[in-house]
């Protein structure tokens, strides 16, 4: 067979790649784990091969050009490639040995991982454990992690979720805050009292649960937000106002009560996430089911395709 293609390094494509989709070299240097001179010049590399140029610079920003943007499905397609014949070599990987990545919310990374891994490296102490502690959803498809904890089930064909637990969140604040605004005891009480949101969350999702359940809170009832739920822990007990979470974390701090007795609590349910390849990695099996047998209570223990 005579393979009539340009022969181009594919780090050289990479760097395009992420160049054009973190929209700068800044940003993509540091997405690859990589400096900036270095992507700079497997750009630069890049164009030469293909004798086209790929950006231009307006001011100091680097803009894509139409030659870019005709290869770039042409590239993600290769990436997808990649990352699929490394999903097909990890999960008919047989050794016990190795790195895991998990990906879980702060709160969840500090307080339910620990005596899990203390566990594993018992049973299996060649595994290696990478902790993203982040409320923002990492992409299992494009290898960001191994095995995700999620509170959504997740919509992607290709992975594999355990219900691993069910909990339920409510409206919590400290004694102290309550004892200051009086315990409230009606809805409409509570439309005048500070609430703690989630970063760029509280508005899109937080809002309307609660308007939905007749706390008619706006935006500006939210004077205090954080993207990290053990913050967020930390701000309701020294009394800064009211804040929405599970009963899990809420029992990590004393003194904090729920504020409405009548309040409907909101379920809370605890997904177990991997990739349908990985899933038969008998390495990141293993941490699957030490993950789901630490975090199951009584919820149902079975692999539901998406």
């Amino acid at each position: 067979m005579k393979w009539d293609t340009v022969a181009f390094d594919w780090n050289q494509a990479r760097a395009f790649l992420a160049t054009i989709e973190e929209g700068s070299l800044s940003a993509a240097a540091r997405a690859l784990g990589q400096t900036q001179p270095t992507l700079s010049r497997q750009v630069a590399q890049l164009e030469d091969v293909l004798g086209i140029e790929l950006f231009r610079r307006v001011g100091r920003s680097l803009v894509p050009t139409e030659a870019a943007f005709d290869l770039l499905d042409h590239v993600r397609a290769m990436r997808d490639a990649a990352l699929g014949v490394s999903l097909a070599a990890s999960g008919r990987s047989q050794a016990i040995e190795g790195r895991v990545s998990i990906t879980a919310t702060n709160f969840m990374a500090t307080r339910a991982l620990p005596p899990v891994l203390k566990r594993l490296r018992a049973i299996a102490p060649g595994i290696e454990v990478e902790i993203i502690a982040s409320n923002e959803l990492r992409n299992l498809m494009r290898r960001e992690a191994d095995i995700a904890i999620r509170h959504a089930r997740p919509e992607q064909p290709e992975l594999i979720a355990r219900l691993v637990n069910e909990t339920a969140a409510n409206l919590y604040a400290s004694t102290e805050f309550l004892d200051r605004c009086g315990h409230p005891q009606s809805h409409a009480e509570l439309e005048t009292l500070d609430f703690i949101g989630f970063e760029h969350d509280h508005a899109e999702r937080l809002l309307p649960i609660l308007n939905e359940r007749g706390i008619m809170v706006t935006r500006q009832n939210f004077r205090l937000v954080s993207a990290s739920g053990s913050v967020i822990l930390e701000l309701v007990r020294q009394g800064l106002g009211i804040g929405l979470m599970s009963r899990d974390m809420a029992a990590t701090a004393p003194g904090l009560s729920i504020v409405l007795p009548d309040f409907q609590p909101i379920p809370v349910p605890v997904w177990l996430v991997t990739h349908r390849e990985l899933h038969t990695s008998r390495r990141i099996r293993l941490v699957f089911d030490l993950l789901a047998d630490a975090l199951s209570r009584d919820a149902p223990h079975r692999d539901l395709p998406v």
